[in-house]
């Protein structure tokens, strides 16, 4: 569990640098060059992602259970992994009302995809780890409105409605790839009982 916690740590510290340590991130962008330091923060946030989910996996195998959620909380569970899938879509491609409206789809599709995992996992590294996800949207979603403020984010001007309707088409097959094999796949647990 420990190494669960340590490895969420660093995840959200290296997804966090532009407000925690904005000076230290700018100092590296000039020394690396911006292309370099794209590759660098990019091998580490894979690192990082790899860490939490190996580290998840161990925490599985030896935390209980918080609470035991209901069968039907699934079935919201599956409905609201469709927004979050549609949000993710959305935040890869140029800006559509989904965009606009959202600002930040994938801070909203990391929240969805918290929520919906809280609401259908009640192990305690489930939770643990869901809830950490849920709450650093949270405070990402509050720091980016606060820079967006200050003026120091420039929202996208130009908004086509197409860019929705590709969000919608690939939030949907990306939703129906997941339940069909791929949840199973990366995670080891069927998201649907066929």
């Amino acid at each position: 569990m420990l190494l669960l916690i340590v490895c969420l740590v660093f995840f959200f510290a290296t997804h966090s640098l532009r407000f925690i340590a904005p000076g230290w991130r700018e100092s590296m962008i000039a020394r690396l060059g911006t292309g370099t330091w794209k590759i660098v923060y990019s091998l580490v946030s894979i690192l990082a992602i790899a860490l939490v989910a190996y580290s998840f996996g161990e925490a599985r195998q030896v935390t209980g259970m918080l609470y035991n959620p209901p069968i039907w909380m699934s079935h919201i569970a599956l409905t609201l992994m469709l927004f979050a899938m549609i949000c993710l879509a959305a935040s890869c491609l140029p800006a559509g009302h989904i965009v606009a409206k959202t600002k930040h789809p994938l801070v909203l599709s990391v929240k969805i995809w918290a929520t919906a995992h809280l609401l259908a996992n009640g192990e305690t590294s489930s939770v643990i780890l869901f809830a950490s996800f849920l709450a650093w949207g949270v405070v990402m979603r509050i720091l980016l409105k606060r820079r967006a403020r200050a003026g120091e984010v420039v929202s996208r001007s130009f908004v086509s409605a197409r860019y929705d309707v590709a969000a919608i088409a690939l939030g949907i097959v990306l939703w129906a790839a997941f339940i069909w094999k791929l949840h199973e796949w990366l995670i080891g647990v069927q998201p649907l009982a066929m």
